[in-house]
């Protein structure tokens, strides 16, 4: 079980977006709702970082590129998201893009990861697939 998922369910969101965890990302987590674009299902694989859900991380992977287990160092707290751009991955498209930065902390130290990730339909939902 993710470590968070519960207590979190009354919190802001950690992708940044307005609404609890529950009405936002959890509802992705908790397979009740799926990604209608790229950037929310990035903002939602964010999320899953924060939380510890290794699971969802997992299954919004492309088969292709997924690896076989994924291990997540709980000592990293994932502090902020910022959206810096995106391409395509509306509803009404096949692939896109989303450039962010994602603010972490490690040791009592601020890092950043900056990523311009590409995501596909795949079965019909949206998926990580790589980075560019």
């Amino acid at each position: 079980m993710p470590r968070n998922r519960f207590s979190r369910s009354a919190s802001p969101c950690p992708c940044g977006a307005p609404g609890t965890y529950a009405e936002c990302c959890g509802r992705l987590h908790g397979a009740s709702a799926e990604a209608a674009t790229a950037e929310q299902l990035m903002r939602s694989r964010y999320s899953a970082f924060a939380v510890g859900d290794r699971d969802y991380l997992l299954r919004s992977w492309h088969p292709d590129t997924r690896p076989a287990s994924l291990d997540l160092d709980p000592r990293t707290e994932w502090v902020r998201l910022e959206v810096l751009s995106t391409t395509g991955g509306t509803p009404f498209h096949k692939e896109g893009t989303v450039a962010f930065r994602a603010v972490y902390r490690e040791n009592g130290r601020e890092g950043t990861l900056d990523e311009h990730s590409r995501f596909v339909r795949h079965e019909g939902n949206w998926v990580y697939l790589d980075a560019l």
